[in-house]
């Protein structure tokens, strides 16, 4: 049985409607291994990747996912290597659960087979420089 509000319409779900342009967009944040990196990533985006992601764990698969860096980090591309073994954290902003879009999870899905691997660029950025 697939949870409350993933592919279908519900009435706790934010629709393509709810976060129109002019309404402020929830940005969530995907800790990232042990040193808990944060990517700032939209919440509809962080849906859509948590399913992939946790799908692709779950099946002790490995796959890249890369963003552009906003300017304020020092601009450039970012890429992280997701493992069975990675720590993350999904970190929603809403209290509400985005509407999830098949052909969204399915596209993201196939990236994630890909040598580029799942590529959020607009969508996400560190929310500062890496640590050196």
């Amino acid at each position: 049985m697939r949870p409350r509000g993933y592919y279908a319409q519900a009435s706790n779900c934010l629709t393509p409607e709810s976060t129109a342009v002019g309404k402020a967009r929830a940005i969530g944040i995907l800790f990232f291994g042990a040193g808990r990196t944060a990517i700032e990533i939209d919440d509809r985006t962080l849906a859509h990747l948590q399913m992939v992601t946790l799908t692709k764990l779950r099946r002790h698969e490995s796959f890249a996912i890369s963003w552009r860096d906003d300017s304020e980090i020092g601009d450039g591309r970012s890429t992280v290597w997701i493992t069975p073994s990675t720590d993350l954290h999904f970190k929603y902003s809403g209290s509400r659960q985005p509407m999830i879009e098949k052909e969204r999870v399915e596209e993201m899905a196939a990236a994630s087979n890909s040598t580029h691997g799942i590529q959020l660029d607009d969508d996400a950025t560190l929310v500062e420089p890496p640590k050196r």
